[in-house]
């Protein structure tokens, strides 16, 4: 890759990254549900999805995807009903009144960290949202060298954008964690909870009705 199209590479994702979205929602509520290890695994799912959508714009399967209307609309209405469904996790939270975080000096067992929990909320939140799809099956292969392999090339360039998001990610679950004992207060948890839950069945929704 020309050293010109590999900056253009890196403006262009790093921009990407820093743009408010699911991502960034997804790593601030598990930051506040869980602690900084929430969010960077949550982060590590995030960006681990890349590779997946790395992968499918690599062997062509997009270009299936593009044809076949019905196969896309799938992924959108996947990805819109699991964003649904993690808003509407926040919310139940709020109206059964479940502590958000640490109350009286105790840590909820709802909140308890749990790896496994994060790690495949975040995968499942990339991999199902079509704005990621449609980005790297439009832009990946405008740098892509038909000389060399495209899967290789794609891997790569999915690898730079997992450093990049990975820091970023994790800076902004360091930067929320700082707020985290106020965020955490029994009231001011909910309030947090109903926000993000709202935006998450707001970007659902969106998706759905775009479908």
């Amino acid at each position: 890759m020309e050293i010109t199209a590999f900056i253009t590479y890196l403006v262009a994702i790093t921009l990407l990254t820093i743009t408010p979205g699911v991502d960034s929602m997804l790593v601030i509520r598990n930051t506040v549900r869980g602690g900084w290890r929430d969010g960077a695994v949550s982060s590590l799912g995030i960006c681990s999805g890349l590779f997946v959508h790395a992968v499918i714009s690599a062997v062509g399967i997009s270009v299936i995807m593009l044809q076949a209307a019905w196969a896309f609309n799938g992924l959108k209405m996947a990805g819109a009903c699991y964003l649904v469904w993690l808003g509407v996790s926040s919310w139940r939270k709020v109206l059964t009144q479940e502590p958000s975080g640490i109350a009286n000096g105790v840590k909820a067992d709802v909140d308890a960290f749990s790896g496994w929990r994060s790690l495949r909320e975040g995968l499942l939140s990339n991999v199902l949202n079509p704005k990621t799809a449609v980005f790297y099956m439009a832009f990946l292969p405008q740098f892509i060298n038909p000389d060399h392999s495209a899967l290789l090339q794609s891997l790569f360039l999915a690898g730079l954008h997992f450093i990049i998001a990975m820091i970023w990610q994790c800076l902004l679950a360091l930067m929320v964690k700082q707020f985290n004992n106020w965020l955490q207060r029994p009231g001011v948890g909910q309030v947090f909870d109903g926000i993000t839950g709202t935006v998450m069945v707001a970007l659902g929704l969106r998706i759905a009705v775009d479908t």
